[in-house]
């Protein structure tokens, strides 16, 4: 149980909650019988994980987005990444269907209403603003207004954040919620803030009574103890977690998986979901024949490579496989790995994409000058390609994996 202690209490978690949690583990694990299958040690891990994934709700909590149009509110403090995840709920929403406006009403930073601008244009979502007004209620209400009058069905309304609590921005936020009375009212937090994040949760729980929790820059090596934390304090569901900048970096709140995350177990499910949303079925099988034929080219490379790069932040994708995201807590993976390939491919002629087999030496020079790069970087990458699709061809054929098998030592002939 000290072990569990630990866990939780790196990865953030109160010190109060963590006691009273693992007095609770104790309680149930006391004379539990252990499966003749498992291990001691195993069941009280499923023990942990399941009280822990009770203990932040059992399951998730849908977002409520009923009426004529849906309002939600936006709510917390500057920094804590509410305008980017306004853009991310809007494309949310969008990608099913639905028709979204956004609403600027932080009147005190400029750069709020630029940025949601900014976003807005990325998604291809309408943002209504009024240069110059400093009221944000009426803005609010007439932000509505034009939602009805366009035949939009999902509001999402941006909202101030200060540095700190205070009591103006406080009035303010009650203003808007009595103005335009939202279907929902969520409480953005920076999960990166620790302990502090609950003490804003809970003033900021008894100005608007919201309705739930987002949790955002929830990257790679954050391990997410904030949730348990608010969770078990101002007992409010968490609807959305938020990772990195880009706006596919929005996921459903399941308590299962941030139990996984909590105790360093990875979350290769949202991994997973999030390749399935980029990569399509029936690319897949398009490709899978074309390398049966080894006729798997830089083209197909290049297309593969920009599906991966829509999948998000490159650490936190990382992150989420078992074992990998403790383990470079504090490498830096940058984003931009892929750009020196890209320029090389980018560097080819159709022709040559196409048929990589054609490059010869003056072809090499020609694609090194265009791309930046040496030739030794262009060698480099011909040669890992080849590597690669000689690789991919075997994985296909059947006989040539035996082959392979039995060639290897120790193996029967």
């Amino acid at each position: 149980m000290k072990e569990v202690r630990k866990a939780l209490l790196d990865a953030d978690v109160n010190f109060k909650v963590a006691k009273t949690f693992t007095d609770t583990v104790k309680e149930k694990a006391l004379g539990a019988n252990v499966l003749t299958s498992l291990q001691p040690s195993q069941l009280m891990v499923k023990i942990v994980h399941d009280e822990l994934a009770q203990l932040m709700g059992g399951s998730s909590v849908e977002v409520n987005i009923k009426g004529s149009p849906a309002i939600i509110l936006m709510s917390g403090l500057q920094g804590s990444g509410k305008t980017t995840f306004t853009g991310k709920l809007g494309n949310l929403f969008k990608k099913k269907g639905r028709q979204v406006l956004l609403v600027a009403c932080d009147v005190y930073r400029p750069a709020a209403v630029n940025q949601l601008k900014v976003l807005g244009e990325q998604i291809g979502v309408e943002v209504y603003s009024e240069e110059g007004v400093t009221d944000a209620v009426a803005i609010a209400k007439r932000g509505v207004a034009h939602a009805r009058e366009t035949g939009k069905n999902i509001v999402v309304v941006d909202t101030a954040g200060r540095l700190a609590i205070d009591e103006l921005m406080m009035a303010e936020i009650r203003a808007i919620k009595a103005a335009i009375n939202p279907t929902e009212t969520l409480f953005v937090v920076d999960s990166m803030t620790g302990q502090d994040a609950v003490n804003t949760a809970l003033a900021f729980n008894d100005v608007i009574d919201y309705d739930g929790v987002v949790l955002t820059k929830l990257d790679g090596d954050t391990r997410g103890g904030a949730a348990l934390t608010i969770r078990s304090v101002v007992n409010k569901p968490i609807k959305f977690i938020g990772t990195g900048e880009k706006v596919e970096g929005i996921d459903i709140f399941y308590p299962e998986r941030m139990a996984d995350r909590i105790l360093g177990m990875g979350d290769i499910v949202s991994l997973v979901e999030r390749a399935q949303e980029q990569f399509d079925a029936e690319e897949a099988r398009r490709l899978q024949k074309k390398i049966a034929k080894n006729q798997f080219n830089f083209e197909d490379f290049l297309n593969q490579l920009q599906q991966i790069k829509k999948m998000g932040n490159m650490k936190d994708l990382v992150g989420m496989i078992p074992g990998v995201g403790k383990a470079l807590k504090d490498v830096d993976i940058d984003d931009n790995a892929f750009k020196g390939i890209e320029a090389i491919i980018r560097s080819m002629t159709p022709q040559e994409r196409q048929n990589p087999d054609i490059i010869d030496g003056k072809r090499k020079q020609r694609i090194s000058k265009g791309s930046g790069s040496t030739i030794q970087e262009v060698n480099q990458l011909l040669k890992q390609f080849e590597d690669t699709r000689k690789m991919m061809r075997m994985m296909t054929d059947k006989n040539a994996m035996a082959r392979m098998m039995r060639a290897m030592p120790g193996m029967r002939k």
